[in-house]
């Protein structure tokens, strides 16, 4: 049996919270893990990376940990094209020993996690290759479940996470598209789709242009307030989509991607339809914005944990 590599001692904090830093370090060292079983199991060599998803990390403490109890978790992970994963046998294997591993971590942090479901095609991505996901129960209902999603071309952490966002606008337009009525949601469809909008918002805050800053920055700030508070109750959970979709936040996102692939032919309504091999890629004027934004925020969670233990 293989040993685990250097994990965090904790992962929930005294209140019960999660840490995200801590979950962070946990997807990698699994995508480490996970490609070293494949190497010594099936003589395949793929590097993987991976990290966590989602985006609560912008908002979260100085430590890292999370504003709210997360019960979600995801995770981002990035394959390589071109090897071995590529064929059918081998990718069942992937799937194999990439549940088996979250299983045997998250014991250590009393998460069971079982019923492995795997291989359902995310929308959005590309057709020919696309993004699949691989998803657990919880049984102790600390959380409610696992997602993993399987991202083809590997790439940093970073770039995945901004690649991502084209398919996290797309889907957000479904529900923010002024050319159409607003439609009636149950309060927590609406609140995962809120959450979506301030994660959307603090992820490409450094390449949004100055003007929609200015004309979001009310709406972003009251949304993430109430979100401290809870976002309690059907008619808050209304209030808020209605004051999102009537000041069309989902356009200024589109702004941010829209122009910087643009420039590289690539069209940000079309995604799907790209070439493999722009799967994961980000050009380099969105890269410098906003790689190192996401990069520094999980060194400063880093230090600042250091801080406390010294």
């Amino acid at each position: 049996m293989l040993l685990l590599p250097e994990l965090p001692a904790n992962l929930y904090s005294n209140n019960g919270r999660i840490n995200l830093y801590c979950l962070h370090e946990l997807f990698k060292h699994i995508a480490n893990l996970v490609s070293t079983q494949l190497k010594e199991q099936h003589q395949i060599d793929a590097p993987i990376t991976a990290g966590m998803w989602g985006g609560s990390y912008m908002v979260a403490r100085e430590d890292g940990e999370a504003r709210t109890n997360v019960i979600r978790l995801y995770s981002i992970v990035n394959l390589p094209q071109g090897s071995p994963l590529d064929e059918k046998e081998n990718f069942e294997r992937l799937m194999k020993i990439y549940y088996e591993t979250f299983q045997r971590v998250f014991k250590s942090y009393s998460l069971t996690f079982v019923n492995p479901r795997w291989g359902e095609p995310i929308p959005y991505s590309n057709k020919i290759r696309p993004t699949t996901t691989l998803q657990l129960l919880e049984q102790t209902q600390r959380v409610k479940f696992l997602r993993a999603f399987f991202v083809w071309n590997t790439a940093t952490w970073e770039e995945s996470i901004i690649y991502d966002m084209i398919r996290n606008v797309r889907q957000l337009k479904e529900l923010l598209d002024i050319n159409r009525r607003p439609s009636k949601r149950a309060s927590d469809e609406l609140k995962f789709l809120l959450q979506d909008v301030l994660i959307t918002y603090f992820t490409l805050e450094v390449a949004l242009s100055e003007d929609f800053k200015v004309h979001a920055r009310p709406v972003i700030t009251e949304l993430f307030d109430h979100f401290l508070k809870g976002l309690h109750g059907e008619a808050m959970s209304e209030d808020q989509y209605q004051k999102v979709f009537s000041n069309a936040l989902v356009y200024g996102y589109e702004e941010a991607l829209e122009g910087p692939y643009g420039r590289s032919n690539l069209n940000i309504h079309k995604v799907g339809d790209w070439p493999v091999e722009k799967i994961n890629w980000v050009p380099q004027e969105l890269k410098e914005k906003l790689a190192p934004v996401l990069a520094e925020k999980f060194l400063s969670f880093e230090r600042n944990l250091l801080k406390q233990k010294s």
